[in-house]
């Protein structure tokens, strides 16, 4: 069974949004035309506490895309972003929710920040989302999402490690730092992971 996963897609991650991505709202269509052709489709949010550890406003002199060691991780500091119930942290308005089935929300643990949508980034805690995912018999995930280079590529490493076949649609994705996902796009191709266009996948549906 072939599952559709939508990461983050949320207006803090959007051009006018406090983490913006650069053309992150090109993807909510692309995304909205996917949804149909899939029996399962699940979504991720970022729902962080205000007082989040990876949040630079959070630490004294410290400044927003600084580096940190936190316990023994590399911890980017970002801009405040996707606060639990904030307006910044539903799911964009324009992407349809009808077929979504299930949440998954992470970051939620203050000391710790979660880009995978499987696991946070020490691999202390999962999010529940393999368990749900074989229980409902998915082999295979198709990635959408935000960012690219960031919570959707650190989501395709735990999918495979994890036994997942995994694919990504090339226009329903975007990255924060383009030179850094097209290093991880060689990576992800010698890993298995397969790039599609929205075209080439509508006409293999339609075929």
């Amino acid at each position: 069974m072939q599952a559709l996963l939508i990461i983050d897609v949320q207006p803090d991650f959007m051009p006018k949004g406090n983490l913006p991505v650069p053309d992150g709202d090109t993807i909510v269509p692309v995304i909205n035309q996917l949804q149909p052709y899939f029996d399962l489709v699940v979504a991720t949010q970022d729902w962080h506490p205000k007082n989040h550890i990876s949040f630079a406003g959070n630490h004294k002199n410290k400044k927003e895309f600084e580096v940190i060691n936190l316990e023994g991780i590399q911890q980017t500091l970002w801009p405040i972003h996707c606060v639990q119930n904030t307006i910044g942290a539903a799911l964009h308005p324009n992407l349809k929710s009808e077929s979504i089935e299930a949440i998954f929300r992470k970051g939620t643990s203050i000391t710790i920040d979660s880009y995978s949508a499987f696991y946070d980034n020490a691999h202390l805690k999962s999010t529940g989302l393999t368990g749900y995912l074989k229980d409902k018999g998915v082999t295979e995930i198709y990635f959408s999402g935000l960012a690219a280079d960031i919570c959707v590529y650190f989501s395709i490493i735990d999918a495979l490690n994890e036994g997942f076949k995994c694919n990504i649609i090339t226009e329903a994705v975007k990255p924060l730092d383009l030179e850094v996902y097209k290093k991880q796009q060689l990576e992800l191709l010698k890993k298995g992971v397969r790039y599609i266009s929205i075209d080439e996948f509508l006409q293999n549906k339609m075929s």
